[in-house]
């Protein structure tokens, strides 16, 4: 299973013929363990990582360090539970060092993100501060690097 979700974390798109080659399995025994790794949750999902710079769409991300303290009974997952049902979370982690929480949030421009943080994040119960960081340029992420170059036809490597 652990070669599995390797191989799936890497390429999402890989067909389950190649899977079942790559894992010396039989393809209907990979599509079963898909399925229970998609039923059990193990596998949340899968994306399309975007280079948004490229593609010449405004999208404006920020990292924001969020401070709390942890309720009596249910410690910092209630107060993460709150956070993460906004749309404009994309992600939220608990961390350690100078703050608790971890958010990377997206949205059409500063003013919008801005605007979620004094009205939405800072007034969330449970929280008592934020420091927002704007993204200005992404060069990597999820592992790959949006300025490696390629030459014609070649493909990255993904490993």
């Amino acid at each position: 299973m652990n070669e599995l979700l390797k191989l799936l974390a890497n390429n999402a798109r890989y067909e389950t013929k190649d899977l079942a080659a790559l894992l010396n399995e039989e393809e209907d025994a990979v599509i079963e363990k898909i399925e229970d790794l998609k039923n059990s949750g193990i596998i949340a999902g899968y994306h399309t990582i975007i280079n948004w710079e490229k593609a010449d769409v405004e999208v404006c991300k920020a990292i924001i360090f969020v401070n709390c303290v942890p309720e009596r009974v249910a410690g910092y997952d209630k107060i993460a539970e709150r956070i993460g049902k906004y749309p404009e979370v994309e992600s939220l982690s608990l961390i350690s060092g100078k703050a608790e929480f971890i958010l990377t949030v997206k949205g059409e421009n500063m003013r919008e993100i801005s605007n979620f943080v004094a009205h939405k994040l800072a007034p969330t119960d449970g929280v008592n501060g934020t420091e927002t960081m704007f993204i200005l340029k992404e060069y990597k992420r999820n592992g790959i690097n949006f300025d490696e170059k390629k030459e014609d036809g070649e493909r990255l490597l993904m490993i």
